[in-house]
């Protein structure tokens, strides 16, 4: 999935289970608060993320 939070650069990242994360990879789970929020959501949706650090929004670019 490529989403894109406003202000910065398309991000590309591959939803997996929690054994096979890799942030530094790109590989996210699908436990993590931004593999939650983006399970089930397609191009063009905006999503809004709630992470430890604070929450952002991102916009669905592409899913594949």
């Amino acid at each position: 999935v490529t989403i894109q939070e406003d202000g910065s650069e398309p991000e590309t990242y591959t939803i997996v289970g929690a054994a096979e994360a890799d942030p530094r990879k790109g590989l996210i789970s699908n436990e993590s608060p931004i593999g939650k929020a983006l399970l089930n959501r397609g191009c063009g949706d905006k999503v809004n993320v709630d992470a430890p650090g604070g929450s952002f929004k991102v916009v669905v670019i592409k899913v594949e």
